[in-house]
Order: structure tokens, then sequence, then C-alpha cells
């Protein structure tokens, strides 16, 4: 019993120096990204289509972005953005009273081959947004607003049509939280938009 303990402790004191041990060759440290990194930055104007309480529902707003680029194949942009219901949505509880919605945080992108005519890109927003009532000549507005959560990712395609300018089309999904006022629930606003994006800047 004795001789296998020793052989056992002799065992892991050899496994203990082999992993832990420098190693006499230098290692190249490896990364998710490789190469140096630039930095650009772009905003514009957005407008996103899709339902809302029923109808087709118009939101409008703008967001922009620090760009990293790493190795000219990679680059995330970290910004925010804000949008808000331009269409007339009616309450369900109160006639001739309708939804005011705005929201807007934190948005990130991803986009891969950045540099090819047409490539795709990855964007996600996290944030949050507020509801209220006006009536239907914008005069009478309701200055309780429910605030609420929102995450909203999506996916697009981005046109490069000039070196600082581009055009995204894509779809995203809203998801909202904390919205059961005058009749509206989360429902009412949560759900898939149709985007187009304008974007002016410096890109990599």
């Amino acid at each position: 019993m004795k001789t296998k303990l020793t052989l056992l402790a002799g065992l892991s004191v050899l496994l203990t120096i082999f992993l832990f041990a420098p190693s006499a060759e230098a290692q190249e440290v490896q990364t998710l990204f490789d190469g140096e990194t630039s930095h650009g930055g772009f905003g514009g104007p957005v407008v996103k289509i899709g339902d809302v309480a029923g109808s087709t529902g118009i939101w409008v707003g703008g967001r922009g972005g620090w760009i990293i680029s790493f190795d000219g194949r990679h680059s995330l942009s970290i910004g925010g953005g804000g949008y808000g219901l331009a269409s007339n949505h009616e309450s369900p509880s109160i006639t001739e009273m309708y939804a005011v919605n705005g929201y807007g945080g934190f948005e990130v992108e991803y986009t891969r081959s950045s540099h090819r005519l047409a490539h795709f890109t990855i964007s996600s927003l996290i944030g949050a947004g507020g509801v209220s009532l006006r009536d239907q000549h914008h005069q009478n507005i309701n200055e309780d607003v429910e605030p609420y959560f929102v995450f909203e990712p999506g996916l697009h395609a981005e046109l490069n049509v000039t070196k600082f300018f581009r055009i995204a089309a894509g779809a995203t999904y809203r998801f909202t939280n904390g919205i059961d006022d005058a009749g509206f629930t989360d429902q009412d606003f949560s759900g898939i938009n149709g985007v187009l994006t304008l974007k002016f800047g410096k890109f990599l």
C-alpha cells in the first residue's frame, strides 16, 4: 500500500511539473481577433415599421456609434439610439386618446467583412421607454408616463453606397416589459419590425 501511495505521489509531482513548468520556447498568445485596431464612427436616421396594437405602426428616430475595426475583417460599433412612435393608435379603453410611445438605449452592432460591397450586421438594443396618451391634435398630453424595459435584437443587410454613406435594411424583434396602462399591454408594442437605416460617417 505504501509503495502504491509513493508511486501516485511521484506521478502527481511529474504531472504538475509538466503542466505548469515554463516552456523553453516563447508562445504566441492566441486571441479571438488578431492585428491592429482602427477606429471610426457613424450616425443617421432610422425608420421602423411593424404591428402596433393590431395596426401598422411607424417609428422614426436615429442612432450612432463608435466603430472599432479588428484586423480589417471584424468590426464592432458601440453607441445608442432613440425612437418615437409616429403613427396614430387609439387607446382600447379611452376613446379619442392615442398612444405616445418612445424608447431608446445602448446599441451594439457586429459587422463582418465591412469592406465588401454588401454584407450583414447583427445588432442589439437594450434600454427603456415610456408610454402615455394624447388627443388627436397633440394638444392634450397625459404627463403620467409609464416606463418599461425594452430589448431589441436584429439582423441587417448593408450596402456600401460611398466611402462615407451606407444603407442598411433588415428586421428586428422588439421585446417590451412593463406596459399595462390605458388598455395597452406589452403585446401591443412587441413584435417584428422592418428597419431601414441610413448611415453617414467614417467606416473601416
